[in-house]
């Protein structure tokens, strides 16, 4: 996967496709392109579809738990989606955790976790109730 990856924005979830393989620039400018339509937009999460992806190697994972660590210091979540049961194994054999990415069988199923998990509140931290 060379160049720029499209980030689709779904009411307040961004939908990324992978497809093939992901090169540091382009990590590197997906990374950068979340991040700064999570702030911009107050996005509560990201669905990362990587079932165009045949194999997830360990700059992969990284890439992936990288993205889910910023999603999470952003106030949102991240959730993939399309993983084949050769990456589930292969992740395991590499002893890749992916920690903050949670995972859901399709694209419905995580958008329907993201709702659940919406927070009460986004900016400006904690809202008190006058009593």
């Amino acid at each position: 996967m060379t160049g720029h990856v499209p980030v689709l924005r779904l009411g307040d979830v961004l939908l990324v496709t992978l497809q093939g393989d992901l090169h540091d620039s382009t990590a590197q400018q997906l990374q950068q392109d979340l991040a700064e339509t999570i702030s911009s937009s107050g996005a509560r999460g990201v669905v990362i579809d990587i079932s165009g992806v045949e194999i997830v190697d360990s700059f992969l994972g990284r890439v992936l738990a990288e993205i889910a660590g910023q999603t999470e210091l952003l106030a949102a979540r991240t959730v993939v989606v399309g993983m084949r049961p050769a990456v589930a194994i292969t992740l395991v054999e590499l002893g890749l955790t992916l920690p903050g990415v949670h995972t859901a069988l399709s694209t419905e199923v995580a958008m329907e976790l993201l709702a659940e998990h919406a927070p009460s509140h986004r900016y400006g931290g904690l809202r008190r109730e006058s009593l």
